[in-house]
């Protein structure tokens, strides 16, 4: 745990994401995001109330996705588990959303549509988680017949992290490979 060592004392709080990505017809895959927050000690509602632990917020994302653009055809959003019954005002706030492609800039672009005070912040941070995981499942299905890499597939993922620079040796790797791939 480096400086801090060890945590000690009560555990107060775990938040989980959990993303699938799953197969929906010829043309898309279906992705799936649920966030859920556990408080685990007692505490109170910024209006005073008292609450026992428990989980305080739950939330599912359903995207309809396109397999060749990455486009988000359609999304749902459920929330079984929210801590004001005005949080289900923001239950259709990720609607301008639709159409995007997951691409880079995507949380950006999530962030400007739907973010700051225009829905809900933990929705936000859930379809923003969903924009990585997406391209991994992606990549899953596209990966699972051939371990060939093709131009589109690498356009993704350069510069979206530090193995996948747009001038690192697994980038130059690969684009040697398609190019030697295309000569064949």
């Amino acid at each position: 745990m480096g400086l801090f060592g060890k945590p000690r004392g009560k555990k107060y709080h775990t938040r989980t994401i959990e993303i699938n990505t799953y197969e929906y017809d010829e043309q898309r895959l279906v992705v799936e995001g649920c966030l859920a927050d556990h408080r685990l000690q007692e505490y109170h509602l910024a209006t005073g109330e008292k609450r026992s632990p428990g989980l305080l917020h739950q939330m599912i994302i359903h995207m309809l996705v396109n397999k060749t653009t990455l486009e988000i055809e359609d999304l749902h959003v459920e929330m079984p588990t929210v801590p004001r019954e005005e949080c289900l005002e923001t239950i259709n706030s990720l609607e301008p959303v639709k159409g995007l492609r997951i691409t880079r800039g995507f949380t950006s672009r999530v962030k400007a549509l739907v973010g700051s005070g225009e829905g809900c912040n933990h929705l936000v941070a859930l379809l923003t988680s969903m924009g990585s995981s997406t391209i991994q499942g992606y990549a899953a299905y596209k990966l699972q017949e051939s371990p060939r890499f093709t131009s589109d597939m690498l356009n993704l993922l350069e510069n979206t992290c530090w193995t996948w620079r747009k001038d690192g040796p697994l980038m130059n790797f690969i684009k040697e490979k398609i190019e030697r791939d295309r000569k064949k």
